[in-house]
């Protein structure tokens, strides 16, 4: 009963923002944050033009079946599309999903024939099949066409540079907050690859349940282009004890972060990936991430380690037990000289919460600067996220 008086209450606050004059963006944000996020399809249908700044009364027509002609992308778009079946709704008679696949692929190769400068990439199809299912194929195409000229920019260049530059952010959050972690990783030698899918699909493609990825979508439309990696960090460190039960070698530890949990508890999740953008926020990280970007441990240049070591022997349990050991004797050492550090980096097992945050509401102090962050960058839609 509680449960439905809350979304009853919310559904009102959605809807008298909605209907303000001029209409009350920030609070649509917030809602979209908050826990349950826009609750269904209708009010996201409304609500997600309004996070993108779509004018739904002038929506592009319904793109037509010539752009499938002499189109370099159409054959890969086709095959893409066509191992696409499991996203979409168990049940769904074949008549239907096959004219829906129809819609996608007209939608993407239609964004691309309007935008040269953007490149299609694997993966593409699966944040377009989101948008298709929830807003149907007309509103579906003006939306992804905003959103892949401006948060998916970087995915969409003619190399992987940029995504490359964005996947070193994971590293620098788990850094800031489990160094233990962070250390154990970096000398598997895992790379960042095991988060690629996750990034350039808003976790369409690796996440089974289609409730759980418009949950996330309705988060990341209303911050920050960078928050999918900040949930991607907090993934990571939720399974922390996992990471360090693991052999400490690339196969296994690719492996196991590669397998993402179907259960995760995705609005606390939620509430911690706002938290760690609000203490460590782009800006501060930035210089670093650059620097990383520089260093050979990239996620492109480890690809190939890994795909070798995959099929090597695992190190020795004993040895791991030592690394492990001698990993914990230089924290402590390492303990006192951290606490100084201008970005603290807590020393437990748990993460550093903002007082003022709920576990699992969103909308305190944390929420409002994402809010706040993701205004100030709205208005500048012609700035590349990395120029």
């Amino acid at each position: 009963a509680d449960s439905d008086v809350k979304k009853k209450r919310k559904v009102a606050e959605i809807y008298r923002a909605l209907n303000s004059d001029p209409i009350d963006v920030a609070a649509l944000r917030r809602m979209a944050i908050s826990e349950g996020g826009l609750l269904t399809d209708e009010i996201r249908c409304k609500v997600w033009p309004k996070l993108l700044s779509v004018n739904t009364d002038d929506l592009p027509p319904l793109p037509g079946k010539e752009l499938r002609e002499d189109n370099k992308d159409y054959q890969q778009v086709l095959l893409d599309v066509r191992r696409s079946l499991r996203r979409f709704p168990p049940g769904m008679p074949d008549d239907q999903r096959e004219g829906l696949q129809e819609e996608l692929i007209d939608i993407i190769l239609y964004v691309l024939k309007r935008n040269p400068q953007l490149h299609y990439y694997q993966g593409y199809h699966d944040i377009v099949i989101t948008f298709l299912l929830v807003v149907g194929d007309r509103l579906a195409t003006a939306l992804v066409e905003k959103l892949s000229t401006h948060h998916l920019r970087d995915f969409m260049d003619p190399t992987m540079d940029n995504t490359k530059h964005i996947l070193n952010y994971l590293m620098l959050i788990i850094d800031q907050v489990n160094p233990e972690v962070h250390d154990f990783m970096k000398s598997a030698e895992v790379g960042t690859i095991f988060a690629l899918s996750w990034l350039i699909t808003w976790f369409g493609h690796v996440l089974s349940d289609f409730r759980h990825v418009v949950r996330l979508y309705d988060f990341f439309l209303a911050c920050h282009p960078l928050m999918p990696i900040y949930f991607a960090a907090v993934i990571v460190l939720h399974r922390k004890q996992e990471v360090l039960d693991c052999e400490c070698d690339m196969a296994s530890v690719h492996h196991l972060l590669s397998q993402i949990p179907q259960d995760l508890p995705y609005e606390s999740l939620i509430s911690e990936a706002g938290d760690l953008f609000v203490q460590f926020p782009p800006s501060k990280l930035t210089k670093e991430a650059a620097q990383a970007a520089q260093a050979e441990e990239t996620a492109a240049s480890t690809f190939k380690d890994f795909e070798l070591a995959s099929v090597q022997q695992r190190p020795d349990t004993v040895l791991r037990q030592r690394f492990r050991e001698r990993l914990r004797r230089e924290e402590r050492l390492r303990g006192e000289e951290r606490t100084k550090s201008v970005l603290t980096k807590p020393r437990t097992n748990r993460f550093v919460k903002l007082a003022v945050m709920g576990l699992t509401v969103a909308l305190g102090a944390a929420a409002l600067a994402v809010v706040k962050s993701a205004l100030e960058w709205a208005p500048k839609f012609e700035l590349q996220i990395f120029p």
